[in-house]
């Protein structure tokens, strides 16, 4: 897929804050693309991957337009696809009874509206998660196929996102889910590697018992992100930093949560095949260590755990400074 011919779907506040933020302009978004076209086309190690515009700007834009920064992360994507496949990435179908169970549970959905600053927020509902009818594997799809999704839209590639999460519910069971060194990889290197943006963490109703597990959960974030995560008593509190409308009734906004599932279930239709046309992309496996493989934190951190394998490929370099990522 190749869209380089068509407008920019960004609208002016988007244009401004790419422009502000990301260094992006139109002369930056023209080379850019050529550039990790041009490289997608002669990596030795990819198979097959999209070159579309919102698909190569999701990762430009989060590491804000630094060429080889943005090359790295896309191969490490590509490369994570396939060690978590079939636990997160592969078969991402909405219409999968499951994921549709979930979703209308409102385990995790996305409000319809845009805050000041442009950002979707994103809701999730833990403790409607039953940890013995539903798997790991269960979990890991929905969360793929709601930022799968959200990263189709080249406005939320711009804008980032919000999260907000209420831990009623939340309990010891749930984290029986996963083994730790399981936890670690998934949120370790979905921080670093899946492009998105997370401007703002909100919670609410932690559960007092599993503190540790909070605090452990904060551990594995970047410094970052732990500055923007803000844990509330009440709901009081809470609205004095989320436009309360912008939340479902149940938490006093103006839209019941019901009718918000509904409308973000259209959006997910919207773009399912395009999840599920995904599955095609691919990397050639020999030509990576097996830590790499497996995904191994260490070994994505660098080089895509390639070792002597790296002749062939060249990350352009010098086109732009490296930024720190925001």
């Amino acid at each position: 897929m190749d869209d380089s011919d068509q407008n920019c779907p960004l609208s002016e506040l988007a244009l401004q804050i790419a422009k502000d933020e990301l260094r992006e302009d139109e002369k930056t978004r023209k080379f850019a693309l050529e550039q990790m076209r041009e490289w997608i086309r002669k990596n030795p190690r990819i198979i097959f991957c999209r070159t579309d515009n919102s698909f190569l700007f999701r990762f430009l834009r989060v590491k804000k337009f630094s060429i080889p920064i943005a090359q790295e992360t896309l191969e490490k994507y590509l490369l994570l696809r396939h060690a978590f496949g079939h636990l997160m990435f592969h078969n991402l179908d909405i219409k999968n009874p499951v994921m549709e169970e979930l979703l209308s549970l409102g385990y995790l959905f996305v409000a319809p509206k845009r805050d000041k600053n442009g950002r979707r927020i994103i809701i999730a509902r833990p403790g409607v998660f039953d940890p013995y009818k539903f798997t790991n594997q269960d979990m890991c799809h929905i969360h793929a196929i709601t930022y799968e999704t959200l990263m189709e839209d080249e406005e939320n590639q711009v804008f980032g996102y919000v999260h907000f999460a209420d831990g009623v519910g939340f309990s010891f069971p749930h984290l029986t889910l996963f083994t730790p060194k399981e936890a670690v990889r998934i949120v370790k290197n979905g921080e670093r590697i899946i492009p998105m943006r997370h401007k703002e963490v909100h919670g609410i109703n932690a559960p007092a018992g599993l503190k540790y597990v909070i605090d452990f959960g904060m551990s594995l974030v970047s410094e970052k992100i732990r500055k923007r995560v803000k844990i509330y008593n009440n709901l009081d509190e809470l609205h004095k930093h989320i436009d309360r409308s912008l939340l479902p009734k149940e938490y006093g906004g103006e839209m019941p949560m019901a009718e918000m599932i509904d409308l973000w279930r259209k959006e997910l239709l919207k773009y399912r095949d395009v999840l599920l046309t995904n599955d095609k992309m691919s990397v050639r496996l020999d030509m990576y260590s097996e830590a790499a493989k497996e995904g191994s934190v260490s070994a994505l951190k660098s080089g895509c755990g390639i070792g002597a394998k790296k002749e062939g490929v060249d990350y352009v370099t010098g086109s732009f400074r490296q930024l720190a990522v925001d």
